[in-house]
């Protein structure tokens, strides 16, 4: 997600400086070369030697003769993006005031003074986030092109964001926006049929490669609306489904304004007449299944020109076979393209899959992180939108 990225990491003295250890090796883990920038209160949280570890490169903690804040966040500079994490509230002011009297603070102000991308991840205890002047300097930085990512609040705190969650927009401030003004709805998952109101019909699917697409259409500038039956994430409007039904119902309604609709959930293909006490055990038991509709078949009825990318998993392990199957759905929906694999990959964090396009063409293999398939999969639906290749 971070290939080839250059990260200043700029970190001030609050607590949740013991995070940034971590957060630089997530950074590295995702392709990118980190440089550290301490504050001097910094320093007395985390020793700058283990953020030199981290990194693998020194940690600048003064600013010398040798000009570090304009060698790394100047015009001509390093860094593609300065990352302030964590930002205190006396770290926020002094870059809302132009005040730079640390080494943090002095490369933000020469990367705001550049165009460099600024991506800040406050950390404080609550009142002090709540505090007027706190607020209104966020807001100035805001409306200065900084990216802020939200803190949880937690136990009184301000808890800096989670790791995941200033990585992806870190990569966002470093993508081409090539989907910015867009609107895609994503499926994510498994859906879940009730048969009792304890027992229900399933399958494997764990939606990671819903919401890595997902998140790679953020990343790429769209706004995502993710409709599954997972965890609310901070890169899309999720909208929370339990059956076939109600996930298709919820894309009907959500695809209204949508550019494009990408179906990677695992929906189940039937159904069953749900009674309302729970089904004694110990005896035999006969369920009887109905089909359920196709949802693309059904966007489709609702938006008939509507972009769609579908998904089909197959169980061969036979590629011509996956290819067969992929262009059957492909020309009898009219998908922009599909997405074919092997269903042995559900669950795991890497995966194959084979992305079919129009008639005539070649499939294009793909394999790696579901992050990598999924940002190959939102080029090409950017291609397709004619936003991108």
């Amino acid at each position: 997600m971070l290939a080839g990225v250059n990260v200043a990491l700029g970190v001030s003295g609050s607590i949740a400086a013991v995070k940034v250890v971590e957060l630089a090796h997530e950074l590295r883990r995702q392709g990118a070369s980190v440089r550290a920038i301490m504050s001097p209160s910094a320093t007395n949280i985390v020793h700058p030697w283990a953020v030199d570890f981290a990194t693998d490169e020194p940690v600048v903690t003064e600013i010398t003769g040798d000009v570090e804040h304009v060698e790394l966040c100047g015009r001509d500079g390093w860094a593609d993006v300065l990352l302030l994490a964590p930002a205190t509230a006396n770290t926020a002011g002094k870059v809302a005031a132009a005040i730079d009297d640390t080494p943090v603070t002095t490369c933000a102000t020469t990367a705001l003074g550049a165009d460099v991308p600024v991506v800040m991840a406050p950390a404080m205890h609550e009142p002090m986030y709540d505090h007027p002047g706190v607020l209104d300097a966020l807001d100035r930085l805001e409306s200065w092109g900084v990216t802020l990512v939200d803190p949880r609040i937690e136990e009184g705190k301000a808890k800096i964001a989670a790791e995941a969650a200033i990585v992806t927009e870190v990569a966002r401030a470093t993508t081409t926006q090539t989907l910015a003004g867009t609107h895609v709805v994503v499926t994510a998952g498994a859906t879940k049929e009730r048969i009792d109101p304890i027992r229900i019909l399933t399958n494997r699917a764990s939606g990671k490669t819903g919401r890595a697409v997902a998140r790679a259409l953020y990343v790429r500038g769209a706004r995502v609306t993710l409709v599954q039956d997972g965890p609310d994430v901070p890169y899309a409007d999720v909208v929370a489904v339990e059956t076939a039904d109600e996930m298709m119902r919820a894309c009907r309604q959500t695809a209204a304004t949508a550019d494009a609709l990408v179906s990677a959930a695992a929906i189940s293909d039937f159904t069953a007449d749900a009674v309302d006490k729970k089904i004694r055990s110990g005896s035999p038991l006969s369920v009887d299944l109905e089909p359920t509709p196709k949802l693309i078949d059904s966007v489709r009825e609702a938006y008939p020109d509507l972009p769609i990318v579908g998904f089909k998993a197959e169980t061969s392990g036979d590629d011509a076979a996956m290819v067969t199957e992929a262009e059957r759905i492909r020309d009898r929906v009219g998908l922009a393209f599909v997405v074919a694999n092997d269903a042995s990959v559900m669950g795991d964090d890497e995966t194959r899959v084979l992305l079919v396009a129009e008639s005539g063409t070649d499939s294009e293999e793909v394999t790696g992180s579901k992050d990598a398939v999924a940002g190959r999969i939102a080029d090409r639906l950017a291609a397709v939108l004619d936003r991108g290749e």
